[in-house]
């Protein structure tokens, strides 16, 4: 079953939002936020996110809740379409707060949206947690902010390296990304890394999300006659379009999708041009993959057409770190919860897991987690790095 079939009488219903989530079964409930997109290029990212939130609030629910002050506590997730757009993030920001009742956001998907989220929960003391990829969006500024999910300042000093060592010829690279917040931000850490590594930004470009006809950026990046082509915060679709094109163009070089989540929406759009695309985003599966990643991976396949990515695992994590947070604080008031987050450890889909980063950002507010590089091998993704967090390996340790 689809995943439009799956949420059909409550998209029906409510047009910009979806209520989803396990049946209550125990006396308190906690309403967790999430900002996603359900349509456009990453409607993917927002479909699969929602699956994973709606899984852990499940898996929570069903083992029987946990306790806090003597009370039993279960998950609901309440999710909206924020269009990957600011105005919509503020909008639906205030229709959780103050309609739903939300004090903690599960996940949003988009810098913009998170952005504006972000001026809201800060103000109404809201935790809320975010893939947004940009490092302004941290720090002891914005003390209610945590990051799911690895961001450019975690993987892209790791992956850029990687390729320039796999691919030792490569002199210069052609930059494309998005032109919004997140593209951004991705633009101004890529270009710093591949510099460092000794190759040439020869061409910096944007597009618009929505943008259908890439044949005349394709034709731009193929005249830069760059080595590489990074297309930063390109959702799959959209970068398998670019590299259909470039192809067409006659264009050799080597390919990287640093937002790459999934291998089939790269070939969906791309077919057999996306071969040898490097990405960063998405998580290979295979025998090595624990029954949980299998478990998951199969829910969002099914759903979605696409396997279970990194942005997505994200909304899992999140839930199972406020379930610890909570126990640890013995309190669902936001304030105390976020005071406590920082000393938590929970299981993730990755593992043991918890939070740190205050050497970057300041604060300890960023999700500590392995770092995944992944290739295309003709149909398949293949995992052909994966780095453990040195912060998160010292705290095992101890």
């Amino acid at each position: 079953m689809k995943f439009r079939k799956h949420i059909a009488a409550t998209v029906a219903a409510l047009c910009a939002a979806t209520v989803l989530g396990a049946p209550v079964q125990a006396q308190e409930v906690i309403k967790l936020g999430l900002s996603v997109p359900f349509g456009g290029a990453g409607a993917n990212w927002g479909k699969g996110s929602v699956l994973m939130c709606e899984e852990a609030a499940r898996n929570v629910n069903q083992g029987g809740g946990f306790k806090v002050n003597g009370k039993t506590y279960n998950f609901k997730c309440i999710a909206y379409d924020n269009k990957y757009t600011a105005a919509e993030g503020a909008k639906i920001t205030q229709t959780l707060i103050k309609k739903d009742g939300v004090k903690f956001m599960g996940g949003n998907v988009g810098t913009a949206p998170a952005r504006a989220m972000q001026s809201i929960t800060e103000r109404e003391g809201v935790l809320m947690f975010t893939t947004a990829w940009g490092q302004s969006i941290k720090g002891p500024k914005f003390p209610f902010t945590v990051t799911q999910m690895n961001t450019p300042m975690e993987f892209v000093p790791l992956l850029i390296p990687y390729i320039k060592q796999e691919n030792p010829s490569i002199k210069t690279v052609a930059l494309l990304n998005p032109n919004d917040t997140t593209g951004q931000d991705v633009e101004a850490v890529a270009r710093k890394t591949w510099e460092s590594v000794g190759v040439k930004v020869v061409s910096s470009d944007w597009y618009e999300r929505g943008t259908t006809e890439f044949q005349p950026i394709a034709a731009k990046l193929a005249a830069s006659k760059a080595d590489v082509a990074d297309l930063g915060a390109a959702p799959p679709s959209d970068a398998g379009r670019v590299f259909k094109e470039l192809k067409a163009l006659g264009w050799k070089g080597v390919q990287v999708d640093l937002a790459g989540t999934s291998v089939e929406g790269l070939l969906a759009t791309g077919a057999d041009a996306a071969d040898k695309t490097y990405l960063g985003a998405a998580v290979a599966f295979d025998e090595t993959s624990t029954p949980l990643q299998k478990q998951l991976n199969a829910i969002v396949l099914k759903e979605t057409g696409e396997s279970l990515n990194t942005i997505q695992i994200g909304f899992y994590d999140s839930v199972m770190a406020l379930k610890e947070a909570m126990i640890k604080a013995q309190s669902t008031d936001p304030k105390v919860v976020i005071k406590v987050m920082p000393d938590v450890m929970f299981e993730g889909v990755f593992g043991k897991t918890g939070f740190g980063g205050a050497d970057v950002y300041g604060s300890p507010q960023q999700m500590l987690l392995p770092v995944i590089v992944t290739q295309i091998n003709g149909t398949k993704l293949k995992q052909v790095s994966r780095v453990e967090n040195p912060e998160m390996a010292k705290k095992l340790a101890k």
